[in-house]
């Protein structure tokens, strides 16, 4: 299996609806390094498993819609608690549209795995990983 991984990050606010999540349950902010790897079995006929300028320009993108934003003003996660973890699959959710409407090239289609992974410090992080 062949792989590349992408970076960047985002800067957060939030609030969580349950005790379980205790003084967080208040309004707070959160930076997140987040880490994109796609995976293939075999690489292109350029030797790659994905255009990392492709790649790394559709994870910008799909991170601007959040960054610097209260996401607890966002329509689509009224209710929801925005967890490190719900966020990571918003991210996936979001980058397997991309491919599928060939924002990342047409060799983009050979990925068959994506992990997504937001660290919200040198202490924990949280990924998910999803099939294509």
């Amino acid at each position: 299996m062949y792989t590349l991984t992408v970076r960047d990050h985002m800067m957060i606010a939030h609030s969580f609806h349950s005790e379980v999540f205790g003084p967080a349950q208040s309004l707070h902010g959160a930076t997140y390094v987040v880490d994109v790897t796609f995976k293939r079995r075999q690489l292109d006929e350029h030797q790659l498993v994905i255009d990392i300028g492709l790649a790394s320009d559709a994870l910008k993108t799909i991170l601007a819609e959040f960054n610097y934003t209260n996401l607890d003003e966002i329509d689509e996660f009224a209710g929801i608690n925005t967890t490190t973890e719900f966020m990571a699959k918003v991210v996936f959710d979001r980058l397997k549209a991309a491919i599928g409407r060939g924002d990342l090239g047409e060799s983009a289609q050979a990925i068959t795995e994506i992990e997504v992974s937001l660290e919200e410090s040198h202490l924990a992080k949280a990924s998910y990983i999803g099939a294509l």
